[in-house]
């Protein structure tokens, strides 16, 4: 799996905090922009993130490029409705030679398992190069294709969004692949908004599991914000 960042709204603290702070100021966006000292920055974003008043973190977006993973996991990412994706088609891009497969631990530990896996992988293979021989159109060929097919996808998301994101997605319930594409997309957006995504995370980061008797039982170190503003 690689993850990669390929764009983010420029200095996003400044933009969210400017944006907040344009209700209460008597000069524009702009001004503001370019005027506000950091240390009225931060404690803005300090007010935004303790309020819960969060409509003004959707002013700032990430884009990332995901490459090597699973149908089974883009499948999961979609449900995040208020992002934009696009992702390599099966349409209209031909697989040659072996289909690339996203492959579980848990079936690669287990040698007759691994075995059953690759030979399914290669039965389908097989099967979907001699439909694409005999004229099959790509487009209906992949109906062979299984959740393990590798995938590349382009995924936009606003800062609102992308901290619902990892809240879900962090989590230790979460699913695997998923999972550890969340904490790499985390891993790459905390260095340009460390305020904003110092306690981003599963919920129990920065408060309590909400999964009640589904909890994993083996909760993550939690980040006091309070500290983060003395």
């Amino acid at each position: 799996m690689q993850v990669e960042l390929l764009y983010h709204t420029p200095d996003p603290e400044r933009a969210i905090a400017t944006a907040a702070r344009l209700c209460y100021a008597p000069v524009g966006a702009s001004e503001l922009m370019e005027t506000m000292p950091p240390e009225r920055v931060r404690s803005v974003l300090s007010t935004i993130m303790g309020s819960g008043h969060f409509s003004t973190l959707e002013h700032a977006s990430y884009t990332f490029a995901v490459d090597g993973v699973s149908r089974a996991l883009t499948h999961q990412l979609v449900r995040h409705r208020i992002a934009s994706f696009n992702q390599q088609s099966q349409r209209y891009v031909k697989f040659k030679g072996d289909i690339p497969m996203v492959k579980p631990a848990t079936v690669a530990a287990d040698p007759e398992c691994d075995r059953l896996f690759d030979e399914a992988a290669a039965a389908v293979a097989e099967a979907y190069r001699a439909l694409v021989e005999a004229g099959i159109p790509a487009e209906d060929a992949r109906y062979l294709l299984p959740n393990a097919c590798e995938t590349k996808i382009v995924i936009t998301m606003n800062v609102r969004e992308l901290l619902h994101f990892f809240e879900l997605r962090c989590c230790n319930r979460a699913q695997w692949e998923i999972r550890e594409m969340a904490w790499k997309m985390l891993e790459l957006a905390r260095p340009t908004a460390p305020y904003i995504f110092a306690d981003a995370g599963a919920p129990c980061i920065h408060g309590t599991c909400p999964e009640g008797k589904m909890t994993c039982g083996n909760p993550y170190p939690r980040v006091d914000r309070s500290q983060l503003d003395a």
